[in-house]
């Protein structure tokens, strides 16, 4: 059984400006660990406030030092939820979305690897169909699977897979749960577990709408050919959904936590029109015996995350949305016990 607890606030330094939306990742540069964030939300929460800012944690220093910011293909150079991947000494970003003054979005076919020892960026092979508030979850050190998300009009159910060897992109099996945004994942050793996110319903009288959805599905890498994911259903923690949770895997289980059961636009506003509460649920996938745990709650709860990153045995939520809405400059840290 486990037990996670948070920590002081103080475990490690805040951001330098608040920041939500953010991709993280985490990589080892001549065997020191730092932490990432790419791009993101500001505190004002509206289309001038999307930015391409990046910023770096050496773990064990006392503060987040500012690196070059994210290139992009698009106009307005800053998006919204993108999604990293740290392998070894170099993060993988990809996709997100820009948004114009006219509140028009277009979802972002870049993906570049930054090297944060030389604070470079090589722009890669684009995503063929590109998406945004997607998962992007790490195989064999070599493949990266973006799972669902948003393109441009409506949610995909496609598993696009990169290849970081061949800097090129295969279909894996689709994704057989309701296509959908905002969801969370994580991987452990072979096996997926992707949970939650909201998707697209037509209407007869009106304008399509968002609406939750409370779905988990588990996908096992076949061992033999990457492409091809045995997904099955798996029953739902405590049959609410949620919206941007963040999410990350450890000693054998996969941890999804925080986020909000209300979904809401990038400004924190519901759907439904009433501002969207961040959620201190914690949820532990046992992959060894297929089961979950419900866990204590959160002390600070928080939402509005695109990852989660471990570093000895804690689980750090970096920046994101408090409870108010409030873009926050917070680095949250929670510690995994085995007891």
């Amino acid at each position: 059984m486990s037990l996670l607890f948070s920590l002081a606030l103080a475990s490690l330094p805040a951001l330098p400006e608040p920041v939500a939306n953010n991709a993280v990742a985490k990589v080892i540069v001549n065997e020191q660990a730092y932490f990432l964030s790419f791009m993101g939300l500001g505190a004002k929460k509206d289309h001038h406030s999307v930015h391409n800012r990046v910023w770096a944690l050496k773990l064990g220093d006392k503060q987040w030092l500012a690196k070059s910011p994210v290139p992009s293909s698009l106009q307005p150079k800053g998006r919204l939820a993108s999604t990293a991947v740290g392998l070894g000494e170099y993060a993988y970003v990809f996709g997100g979305y820009t948004v114009n003054s006219d509140h028009t979005e277009i979802s972002s076919p870049d993906v570049y690897r930054y090297d944060l020892k030389n604070d470079r960026y090589t722009q890669l092979a684009n995503i063929p169909v590109p998406v945004d508030d997607s998962v992007a979850l790490s195989y064999q050190q070599r493949y990266i699977y973006l799972v669902s998300g948003w393109h441009n009009d409506g949610n995909v159910n496609l598993v696009q897979v990169y290849d970081i060897q061949t800097d090129t992109w295969q279909q894996a099996s689709p994704f057989l749960g309701e296509p959908v945004f905002g969801q969370a994942a994580a991987i452990s050793g072979n096996t997926i577990v992707v949970c939650d996110g909201v998707k697209t319903q037509a209407n007869a009288d009106k304008r399509r709408s968002f609406a939750s959805v409370a779905q988990c599905l588990k996908g096992t890498i076949d061992e033999q050919n990457p492409l091809k994911i045995d997904w099955r259903t798996l029953d739902h923690p405590t049959g609410t959904a949620h919206y941007r949770m963040a999410a990350s895997s450890y000693n054998g289980a996969i941890y999804m936590l925080g986020g909000s059961a209300n979904p809401y636009n990038y400004n924190g506003m519901g759907y439904n029109g009433k501002p969207a509460p961040a959620s201190g649920h914690v949820w532990r996938f046992d992959v060894a015996n297929n089961r979950w745990q419900v866990l204590a709650p959160l002390k600070t709860p928080s939402m509005d995350h695109r990852g989660l990153l471990e570093h000895g045995g804690i689980l750090y939520r970096i920046g994101g949305m408090d409870n108010q809405q409030q873009v926050t400059t917070k680095v949250l840290g929670d510690k995994v016990e085995e007891l």
